[in-house]
């Protein structure tokens, strides 16, 4: 019964999901982000702070939207935790600061209380980091609580045996070619309608969706690399970016990596149009149409796809990468998907900011 049910009911429910889940305004999202990246620069503090990268040993590991829940039919997050827990024990043998970059705890759906319980073995990991002074991490729509529950300072002191700041963003600041260079890292939520601070959406997925969820068993998170053209929300992330001077965006939130402000789908295309060696403007997508995309937005994907995988962005070695963590006859291994040097990059930014 419960197959026959899922099979009829799952797309209008995805539909649901997704109409409920992300509604994004370009001016909010605009003013949002110019707000707090100003603010990290002249005022850090509780929003956040810059933190010194230095270009060839600095390491730095981000992940985002593990949606921790409660081992139930609704929790994202289980088929995902071997792989993140492999890759968290290896970027700390190999000396990482570690950014949660947002929805870490799926806090829509469930008490504190009960993603503590049932997630002891991938706090403990993250530990590691805290002790090291090497974690940061950031708040999203849907672990909001950290930034406005008034004992989560003791909570976190609890989860993590020693204190653990919670920030809205963080700016990794570096020298390349005696030039200042940013890269402002936030969940991406910022502006989003239907997820920053709105209750009717947190009712809709407590109340609503996750009843149906645990039920049903489904998880509406795509596999990590799908063929899909940008989101909305990452094309606004994306447009605000390309505005700015010398900085790179970070974010998660989508579920949908991006890599030089391009998915999967569109670095396909664009080097078939490479390989076509011609530009056809009655195509959306053609070498014209590449030549204009600066490089400067990022995302993390999402450490919750339905297939188990996780990805995340490496910054190491001068480089930046988008790698999968995938798991294999019970065995996690890292896959490098996309890399480039932050040299190449602000080259590629100064001639586009020429053209």
């Amino acid at each position: 019964m419960r197959r026959l049910i899922r099979f009829l009911l799952l797309r209008p429910i995805l539909w649901l999901v997704n109409t409920f889940s992300s509604s994004p305004n370009r001016e909010r999202i605009y003013d949002a982000l110019t707000t707090l990246m100003n603010r990290l620069q002249t005022d850090p503090g509780k929003k956040g702070f810059v933190i010194p990268l230095e270009i060839n040993t600095g390491k730095f590991i981000l992940f985002s939207d593990q949606h921790k829940g409660r081992k139930n039919g609704a929790d994202d997050f289980v088929l995902a935790e071997a792989n993140y827990i492999t890759a968290l024990n290896y970027y700390n043998q190999q000396g990482y600061h570690l950014i949660c970059l947002g929805d870490c705890e799926e806090l829509w759906k469930n008490t504190l209380h009960q993603v503590k319980k049932h997630n002891t073995p991938s706090f403990e990991v993250e530990k590691k980091f805290a002790k090291r002074n090497a974690f940061t991490k950031i708040f999203g729509n849907h672990d909001l609580d950290w930034e406005i529950n008034p004992t989560a300072g003791n909570d976190l002191k609890e989860l993590y045996d020693t204190d653990v700041a919670v920030m809205e963003g963080v700016m990794l600041q570096t020298m390349i070619e005696k030039r200042a260079f940013k890269i402002f890292c936030t969940h991406g939520h910022q502006g989003d309608i239907q997820s920053d601070g709105n209750l009717f959406s947190k009712f809709f997925v407590s109340k609503i969706w996750a009843p149906l969820q645990a039920y049903l068993r489904i998880n509406p998170n795509t596999p990590a690399y799908n063929a899909t053209l940008k989101t909305e929300h990452n094309t606004i992330m994306y447009e605000w970016s390309s505005q700015q001077k010398n900085l790179l965006l970070i974010t998660g939130h989508t579920h949908q990596p991006v890599f030089e402000s391009l998915t999967h789908l569109e670095r396909q295309r664009r080097e078939e149009a490479k390989k076509q060696n011609h530009a056809n403007p009655s195509t959306p997508f053609n070498l014209e149409y590449f030549s204009k995309i600066k490089p400067t937005y990022f995302n993390t994907g999402c450490c919750c796809y339905d297939d188990g995988d996780i990805t995340g962005i490496e910054i190491s070695d001068g480089s930046i990468k988008l790698v999968k963590w995938e798991e294999n006859e019970h065995t996690s291994s890292r896959i490098e998907l996309e890399k480039i040097s932050l040299l190449e990059l602000v080259n590629q930014l100064a001639l586009s900011n020429n053209a």
